[in-house]
């Protein structure tokens, strides 16, 4: 089995440009950015012509018009977030899901932090400024303002959002669970519609207003109803996929072969996953996101899947036959993303399933990357040994195994590499390390590792590609 082994220095790696792909992804992202602050222009400035910065001037009156911002503020990017976690493929293509989600927690963040400022602000300012009355004033508003019961409703929702989806919380819950919980803050958002339509004057002051804000709201009612919803359901019926068998693929993994009708036209790209939906009954509302684990030949997919419990546990007793109901496919780990003439794929345990389907992808295209490595970490028995020995026999692609567990806490590496950091490990059978695309994927705190070499070996961030598996 070999090792990372020193070996002689490539030749100078050849440049190439960015792909055109890769160059209009930077662009959607570069324009998002530009989108959001848009966004949030407009009702700034309404809010400063509408007195709020004269009203800064008193202490009841400052802490209400702050109150007003704060909200006006999270109330935007609340939209934002619905936009962002909607399947919208422009995004899904320019960010991929990994991106689109560190992006969501942000925005997240600060929209629920704006939300409860602007609750705790204009309570305290309508209690005259007296910290003591604000309870009780907070009860009335509640109760006496028109849509208050309903947006205190929409808040609890996305407390419980939120609550949920913090680290210590997750790795409690049941991904389904979890994910069933997340969906509660479409609810949240839907409530706090009412309150802004009867008390909010930002909403209804003029038509500029009313346009601007009915027109993000109704974006983001459309992109749920028409990508979360609408596609998914069109492309389930149009491609009927089903399962025709399931194979064993050791260390408690199992691959799951699919068939359907003109699955060229699902647009399925090696690297990628899909959300998979199995008919069997109780449960199939639940959805699985499980990457491609097999170059997609518009005839058939396979996807393969390790038992980790949850709704995985059940993917080994499916029958050929089942329908599946998918969402996707989504995620930026393609070959759409490289921008270096020569590749160097990372993959650890399950997480070589989108690494293995890129190899497959790379080594018979001819326009693909000139060399190609691909590190595969696993602790006992590796996922698809034949299938990447017969990948690597041409010639094409490097194969490089490193078994065992990992030899330090801070280490992404096994013991078979030896003593030394993990940079010096990887430089020496990798000396063009800092001029390839690296595709990395595995347990988010072992990708975090990877990361964290890559950029201390000098690969530029916008080429290093990451998808985590874990949520």
């Amino acid at each position: 089995m070999s090792t990372l082994a020193v070996r002689p220095a490539p030749p100078p790696a050849r440049v190439a440009p960015a792909g055109r792909r890769a160059r209009l992804d930077s662009r959607v992202r570069f324009g998002s950015g530009i989108a959001l602050w848009a966004a949030l222009l407009p009702v700034t400035w309404w809010w400063a012509a509408g007195g709020g910065l004269r009203d800064l001037g008193g202490w009841a009156s400052g802490l209400t018009s702050a109150g007003r911002l704060t909200g006006l503020v999270a109330s935007v990017l609340l939209l934002v977030q619905v936009l962002l976690m909607a399947r919208v493929p422009v995004l899904e293509r320019a960010f991929g899901q990994d991106g689109l989600a560190a992006v969501h927690r942000t925005v997240g963040f600060v929209s629920f932090t704006g939300m409860l400022a602007h609750i705790g602000l204009v309570t305290w300012g309508y209690a005259a400024g007296d910290l003591f009355a604000t309870p009780g004033t907070l009860w009335d508003l509640t109760w006496d303002t028109p849509g208050m019961l309903l947006a205190a409703a929409g808040t609890a929702c996305l407390v419980l959002v939120v609550v949920t989806s913090v680290r210590a919380a997750r790795v409690r819950l049941r991904y389904e669970s979890w994910h069933l919980l997340h969906l509660y803050a479409y609810l949240g958002a839907g409530l706090a519609l009412p309150h802004q339509l009867w008390t909010g004057q930002e909403f209804t002051a003029s038509t500029a207003r009313t346009v601007f804000w009915w027109g993000l709201w109704g974006a983001a009612l459309g992109a749920v109803l028409l990508w979360r919803v609408a596609l998914p359901v069109a492309r389930s019926v149009r491609h009927r996929i089903v399962v025709t068998a399931i194979v064993p693929e050791g260390d408690g993994s199992v691959s799951v072969h699919l068939a359907g009708h003109r699955l060229h036209a699902l647009g399925a790209r090696a690297g990628q996953f899909l959300t998979w939906r199995f008919l069997t009954g109780s449960g199939w509302t639940r959805g699985h996101p499980y990457s491609l684990s097999a170059a997609p030949d518009g005839r058939a997919l396979r996807i393969t899947v390790k038992d980790l419990g949850d709704g995985s546990a059940a993917v080994a007793g499916l029958r050929p036959g089942t329908r599946v109901l998918v969402e996707g496919p989504f995620g930026r780990l393609t070959a759409h993303a490289r921008t270096a003439p020569d590749v160097l794929l990372i993959g650890a345990g399950v997480g070589i399933t989108p690494l293995r389907a890129l190899v497959e992808e790379f080594v018979h295209d001819p326009a693909g990357p000139g060399r190609i490595t691909l590190v595969h970490r696993f602790a006992d028995e590796p996922l698809f040994a034949r299938e990447l020995t017969a990948l690597s026999a041409g010639g094409r692609c490097e194969l490089v195994p490193v078994a065992g567990p990992r030899r330090r806490d801070d280490s992404w590496l096994g013991h078979a590499v030896g003593p030394g950091d993990d940079l010096a490990a990887l430089r020496a059978r990798v000396p063009d390390l800092a001029h390839r695309d690296v595709y990395v994927c595995g347990p988010t705190p072992w990708t975090a590792l990877v990361v964290r070499t890559l950029a201390a070996g000098g690969v530029p961030a916008d080429r290093v590609h990451v998808e985590h598996f874990g949520w």
